[in-house]
């Protein structure tokens, strides 16, 4: 049997929060009970919003928590660039295969357009693409493109239902184009969509076991799809619930809160990896406890499926 990969994918556009906190936790222990090993890739696409030093610092704190990874990030290893925003040559190889299939067409609506009302909706808020600019002729396409740059879509079939089972929430189907539409692979401004990297890099990166939060599972059945189409293989997929504040909103960047800096300021590692052990019912009490010493426990079967609230002065 092959040995499990796993892998920690943060987004660096600010100081990591305790949902990213606990996120990176269990994929390390999913990873490291079995034996396997960890990979750090940096999702920075969008390179403006992930200056590098977030990205040092992400791996710093990663350090201090304990959470040790094999290869990736500014360690390097046998598989890099680990920098999305290094491997635009790579994403553009297999983007091209799709091209010359003919899959990808240009789509030149706006961000307004999409979220217009009279557009379908997902139950969880996200715009259905309707199609609009799906069958455009080469005239429309030409005087379109004098107006503003396309994004570029993958062509669906016109019925394509994806199942799979996730290794946390169960079984997952989805009617890619009743419930997704086609999806955008590369942005107007150039950059590849996350869809489309993410699957390139989890295969390249010889990726086994994706561990990431519950509001990226509706995205699993796109990427899947594109592992088909490309011929790449896939991973397995475990999604854990989200982490709440006390109150219940979702916890954020944004709002700054809980970010790591200010933890580190009133917290050992221990404190907030007991912590957030506890949180993910993984430890009876909150005590202090090492990363390290989770890993024998470990199991699944003790994380929660619906989305966690923090209990109040947890934190």
């Amino acid at each position: 049997m092959s040995q499990v990969v796993g892998r920690f994918a943060p987004s660096p556009s600010g100081r990591m929060h305790l949902g990213n906190l606990l996120c990176s936790l269990l994929a390390w222990l999913s990873a490291r009970s079995a034996g396997g090993r960890v990979v750090l890739r940096i999702e920075d696409l969008d390179a403006m919003r992930c200056p590098r030093t977030f990205a040092d610092l992400l791996e710093q704190d990663l350090s201090w928590l304990g959470l040790d990874w094999d290869e990736g990030g500014s360690k390097g290893g046998p598989h890099g660039p680990y920098y999305q925003s290094e491997r635009s040559e790579i994403y553009n190889s297999y983007y091209q295969r799709l091209v010359e299939r003919g899959l990808v067409y240009p789509c030149f609506c706006s961000r307004g357009q999409l979220h217009a009302a009279s557009a379908p909706h997902r139950s969880d808020g996200q715009v259905v693409y309707p199609g609009t600019c799906r069958n455009l002729t080469a005239r429309q396409v030409a005087e379109a493109a004098k107006r503003r740059p396309p994004a570029w879509r993958l062509r669906l079939p016109e019925d394509l239902t994806l199942s799979f089972t996730d290794g946390h929430m169960g079984p997952v189907t989805e009617n890619l184009p009743a419930d997704c539409g086609d999806f955008v692979l590369r942005r107007a401004d150039g950059v590849f969509a996350y869809q489309l990297a993410v699957v390139v890099d989890d295969a390249l990166m010889g990726v086994t076991q994706v561990v990431r939060g519950g509001d990226l599972l509706s995205s699993t059945p796109r990427q899947l799809w594109l592992h088909q189409l490309l011929d790449l293989p896939a991973p397995t997929f475990c999604h854990l619930p989200l982490l709440l504040a006390p109150d219940g909103r979702r916890l954020s960047k944004r709002d700054g809160d809980q970010s790591l800096e200010n933890l580190q300021a009133r917290f050992t590692p221990e404190q907030i990896i007991g912590k957030l052990a506890y949180a993910a019912g993984l430890r009876p009490t909150p005590d202090p406890v090492r990363a390290a010493d989770l890993v024998a426990d470990f199991s699944w079967d003790k994380v929660p499926r619906q989305d966690i609230c923090l209990p109040d002065g947890l934190f």
